[in-house]
């Protein structure tokens, strides 16, 4: 991970005010003394990587679920806050997960053959672009097959009382301000409240603003606020020199983010929770995002990849599970599996007679002692077009839409020893048991690939 970060920023990299291992011991304490402090009133969703008081927003326990599909409608925004990782000055053709779509009947389309159970509307800024927001915003609603919650992000600063009446009539059921945006301003939120179903405020945890949102705490409570969704800052190159100048501490992960902007956010919760506000407060942490929103993407497209001898993993990757041997010895295990009449789907002898791939549940049919046994992990790419490098499969969302997913090795063929095939067996069977010494990759190389990892990041 230190790695990645430092290449990301080339030869500055070592200009930045990363964390120092004294700096990230007292941080790690003050973290563990706020999360401590808030007792039983805070609960650790989705394995711990996101804290939260009072309820998640529909759309949050969604996203978790990894049941979202976020739309950037554009990406022009009219804004320019500090924290953006983007220039966000082209309005460009709305997109999804690399994906393009011009039409909204496309979109609605690939919803509903993916089977989101949410949608959200994202940009840019979306109300920039208030009638493609709106035509998008139909087409999902009057498609839907089953239920399905939708919502939109934006700074508010273009809301009307007209257009909070046609984004309701649309089906949006939630709506996100960026109050940080508009210097904290509730004005455009109150045109909300009491049209639209749910509506939220979600901004990133700022250091330099923690008095100004103590105080706007008990304020979004009384203008009718449903929930305060907090997210963390993170660095890149894009908004570095905007960030630096704020001299911000940074942490290594699987992107780099900002020390104070997560400690901030457990303050804000503690208060919230000493002063008994009774707001619901989320902490969107950037492990959350990482972790479960990827595992989600990868998960969707491997279950029209996979085949029926391979499985998916907790983190969605595809897992090829196979017996390597010498070609005539892995032909008799064939046989004796064909004799004893065992799913031929959940197995298949490679062409060349050396890997016998077969699905988990025929463990006990398949390992022996002195077997070797080896693993190779991929990933499922959804793309627009066809690479030719990879395998793939079309995917036709309707008579207008067609889409591909690759199927990509993420490592080189993992090799299973007796200690590495005993411990990988039980993560397999026993996913959602506590691993022991998670830190242990050199035994363990698959683990990131089996499981999500839990609770909040490292500081390091």
């Amino acid at each position: 991970m230190i790695s990645a970060n430092l290449a990301e920023f080339g030869d500055t990299a070592g200009e930045l005010n990363w964390v120092s291992p004294a700096g990230a011991m007292a941080a790690e304490r003050e973290r563990a003394g706020r999360l401590e402090a808030m007792g039983g009133q805070l609960e650790l969703a989705f394995k711990g990587t996101k804290p939260h008081i009072g309820p998640l927003s529909p759309g949050c326990r969604i996203c978790g679920e990894g049941g979202w599909s976020c739309l950037f409608v554009n990406g022009k925004c009219n804004c320019r806050c500090f924290y953006c990782p983007s220039s966000q000055d082209e309005i460009g053709v709305p997109t999804t997960n690399r994906v393009p779509f011009a039409r909204p009947a496309d979109y609605a389309a690939y919803v509903d053959h993916f089977g989101f159970s949410g949608t959200s509307i994202s940009g840019g800024e979306p109300l920039l672009t208030p009638a493609l927001t709106l035509r998008f915003l139909k087409a999902v609603h009057q498609s839907r097959n089953r239920p399905r919650h939708l919502w939109m992000y934006t700074n508010g600063t273009l809301l009307t009382t007209d257009l909070v009446k046609k984004l309701r009539d649309a089906g949006l059921d939630e709506i996100r301000f960026d109050l940080s945006a508009v210097d904290y301003d509730l004005k455009k939120v109150r045109l909300a409240v009491g049209q639209i179903p749910t509506v939220t405020v979600e901004i990133p945890a700022i250091p330099e603003d923690f008095q100004r949102l103590t105080e706007l705490l008990p304020r979004m409570k009384a203008t009718g606020v449903d929930h305060l969704n907090l997210h963390q800052l993170r660095l890149n190159p894009f908004n570095r020199v905007q960030l630096d100048k704020r001299k911000y501490t940074y942490l290594h992960g699987e992107k780099v983010t900002v020390l104070e902007s997560e400690l901030t956010a457990l303050a804000l919760m503690q208060h919230a929770v000493d002063r008994n506000v009774g707001l619901p407060v989320n902490y969107c942490a950037s492990v959350f995002q990482h972790r479960f929103q990827r595992a989600a993407a990868r998960r969707r497209s491997a279950r029209l990849m996979a085949k029926l001898h391979e499985s998916i993993t907790e983190s969605g990757y595809i897992r090829s599970l196979a017996v390597v041997g010498d070609p005539e010895d892995l032909s008799r295990l064939a046989d004796r599996l064909t004799k004893r009449e065992v799913n031929p789907q959940l197995w298949t002898l490679g062409s060349r007679k050396d890997h016998l791939t077969f699905h988990p549940q025929l463990w006990a049919h398949v390992v022996s002692p002195g077997l070797k046994m080896a693993v190779v992990y991929s990933e499922a790419l959804l793309c627009p077009h066809i690479s030719y490098h990879r395998t793939f499969k079309e995917v036709r969302v309707n008579s207008e839409k067609r889409l591909f997913i690759e199927k990509q090795p993420v490592g080189p063929e993992i090799h299973l020893d007796e200690v590495k095939r005993t411990r990988f067996i039980s993560i397999v069977d026993h996913p959602d048991r506590p691993v022991v010494d998670k830190h242990n990759t050199s035994d363990d190389r698959f683990l990131d690939y089996e499981l999500i990892q839990p609770g909040l990041q490292d500081y390091f």
